[in-house]
Order: C-alpha cells, then structure tokens, then sequence
C-alpha cells in the first residue's frame, strides 16, 4: 500500500484510476496537500504533453502564498528549492518575484537568486529590500559553509613554515606532529602518544598576497557568480590578502569595494546576461599585479570568448610567465561543469593554467594549495578526484 500511495504521488492524478485497480489507493488528508501542491507544477491533462494543465498557480499572490507553504511543509528545504525553480520556469512567475509578499514565502536558493539577480534592474523599489533579505539569506547559507574553511586554507598556506611556542589547540600543526611522534604509537591502546606538540604562528603579515577574482557574468555562470561573491567578500575580510573582485561581460566592473562592505550589494551590482568579452577583464585586472610571485589570479569563466582571442591567450601567457599563479574554474557550483570552449580549455591548459569545475567544498583545499606553492596541475588533479560532498556534509 505504501508503495502505491508513493506511485500515485508521483505520477499524479491521472493515475488514480490505474493504480486503484492494484488495490486500496487512497490518499490521506497530508497526501492531498502534498498532490495538490505539486499538481500546479506538474500535472497536465488526458489531452497530451501540449494540453493545458489541469491545475495552476495562476495570478493572485494569496494563493501563491498559501501554495508556498504547503511545499515548505511537505518537502525538505533541497526539494523546495528544486519545485521552486520549476515553478518559475514552467508557470512564468518571474514578474511575481517582484512581489513582496510572494518573496517572503520563497525558500532562499541558488536557482531563485540567480533569477532575482537578472531581475534587480526591474525591481521596484517596494520590493527591493525583501529581495536584498532573500539574497542575503542565500550569502549567510555561503558564508557559513565557506568562511572558517577558507580561513584555515590561507593562514595554513601562509604560515605552514612558521611555527610558534605558543600552545593554541586551533593551532596545532597535525602532520609535522603526528610524523613527528609516530615512534610512539601504543599498540595496546591504540593509539598515539605525542611527547610533544607542534604549533603554527598566527601572526600573519599585511597583504602577503594578492588575490584576483575575475567573474564571468553571463547568465549560465549564475551560481559561480554567487560563489564567487562571497569568496571574494571572504578573501577581502582577510588581513593577509590584498582583494580585487572583478565581473566581466562584454563591459567590466570593479566590485572590489562592494566587496568589502557588504557580499550582497556586491551581488545586486552584478547584471547576470549579455556576451562575454573575458580579454578585456583580464587586461583590466594586469594593472593590480604588482609583485608576480605573490599574485593569485583566479578566472571564473566557461572561456566561449566573443573578443580578441589570440590576445587573451598572449596576456595569460604572459602572466604565467612573470610567476602569476592562475587558475581557470570552470564553474564554481555544486552541479559540476558546466558546457565550456573544450578548444580555449586546451590552449590554457598548455599554458600551464589548469581549467576544471569546483564544488565549493573543495575550494579552501585549492586555495591553500595554490598559495602555498603546490603544482597546479597535480593540484587540479586532487580536487578533481576528492569525493563530492553535501552542502553542510563534514
């Protein structure tokens, strides 16, 4: 019985019939709502997939509201988000995001902010602060998964040689500890029995580094948009690191100030769309590399280049060179790579810029790697292989 009520949930109304002649399928006064609220998405009628559906969100924001609920109660907050983005997509309901009412019900998302942020220009101005708490929710999400990770990459990256007498459990230096006392494992405890314990510095000096985050704001690079943001608000918090947040389309922006005061006005002076023009980002982010060595140049792009190719290619050639540490993400999102130039991937690649897609869970063991004089291209090579995690999965 269970087995049928969770087919008949699945395949909608329409299935009533066939599976009632399986045995008992009735539905419980929870199973109705949970049907209801996924018929407005998914249910069409007998007539074919070109009929009309048999159930809508139509117009009227009470009853969005209401349906709104219903799926927040019924589903987790991954399935919300999914239903969400279907709803905007199949229903057109993306002049309802415009709504006040409609957005305090939506469950923050990846898909909905990227939606917003194509939206920001139309935004009306009753709306826009309910939209900023949507989208800032979204960023805390972000900033929670990232922050004490990335916190850790850099000051481990920039300190793995500077050890301290000072005894800090947050500090302990595990590996040079651990190799350091293996001579004292206890095999009838099972275990190891340090003698002594080695610590990190964490003194850190000012602006050992420079970081460069230069983002594709094409519509398909949406979520690496938002990961990036937050990244670079991140990186800019961090004394040790001088920032510069850059998005690009066929026209670039410095968002770097943004960056520094808040991720989400950051966010909101993004205009998700347009071509790509990523030679003349890259020629505009050169200006602030000012010690080659200590210059982390990190390009966030699917590299379909609409300006002067051959250009680009030179001037990233030319940064190598100098000793500029650069990376190609092809995406920085949990849906793995996106579609890419497989051509311009190669000719970077040759150039000894390594271009592959990063979750974001994996990006403070890239970071750390990266400032801390790892090879790129075995480091590439790592975090392509680590085992994907969850959002939130320790």
């Amino acid at each position: 019985m269970e087995r049928l009520r969770r087919w008949r949930l699945v395949l909608g109304r329409s299935a009533q019939d066939s599976l009632g002649g399986m045995g008992a399928c009735e539905l419980g006064r929870d199973d109705v709502l949970m049907d209801e609220a996924l018929a407005a998405i998914y249910d069409e009628s007998e007539g074919g997939a070109g009929a009309k559906r048999e159930a809508g969100l139509g117009g009227s924001a009470p009853r969005l509201a209401k349906w709104l609920g219903d799926i927040r109660t019924y589903f987790q907050e991954d399935v919300v988000a999914v239903i969400q983005n279907d709803a905007v997509e199949r229903k057109g309901m993306k002049q309802l995001l415009l709504e006040p009412e409609l957005l305090k019900n939506m469950q923050p998302s990846l898909a909905l902010v990227g939606t917003l942020l194509s939206l920001s220009r139309q935004i009306p101005e009753h709306t826009k602060e309910t939209a900023r708490e949507v989208v800032r929710a979204l960023v805390e999400q972000i900033r929670h998964l990232l922050e004490s990770e990335l916190r850790r990459a850099v000051s481990g990256a920039l300190n793995r040689r500077q050890h301290s007498p000072l005894a800090r459990v947050d500090s302990i230096d595990w590996k040079r500890t651990i190799a350091r006392n293996l001579k004292n494992w206890q095999p009838e405890l099972q275990r190891l029995v340090p003698e002594r314990f080695w610590f990190w510095s964490r003194a850190q000096r000012q602006n050992q580094w420079t970081v460069i985050v230069d983002m594709d704001q094409s519509g398909s690079m949406a979520d690496s948009v938002v990961y990036g943001a937050v990244t670079g608000s991140i990186f800019a918090s961090l004394p040790a690191l001088n920032t510069r947040v850059v998005a690009f389309d066929t026209e670039v922006v410095d968002l770097t100030e943004q960056c520094g005061n808040d991720p989400v006005d950051m966010l909101f002076g993004v205009q998700l769309g347009g071509g790509t023009d990523i030679n003349k980002s890259v020629g505009y982010c050169r200006q602030f590399i000012t010690d080659p060595a200590k210059t982390l140049f990190i390009l966030i792009t699917d590299l379909y280049e609409g300006g002067n190719a051959a250009q680009l290619v030179r001037r990233l050639k030319e940064m190598v060179e100098s000793g500029v540490r650069c990376l190609c993400l092809l995406a920085l999102s949990d849906s793995g790579i996106p579609s890419f130039d497989e051509a311009m991937a190669k000719k970077l690649t040759a150039l000894g810029i390594p271009c592959f897609g990063c979750t974001p869970v994996n990006l403070p063991a890239l970071i750390e790697g990266a400032l801390g004089g790892d090879d790129l291209k075995v480091l590439a090579e790592k975090v392509m292989t680590r085992p994907k995690r969850r959002r939130g999965q320790e």
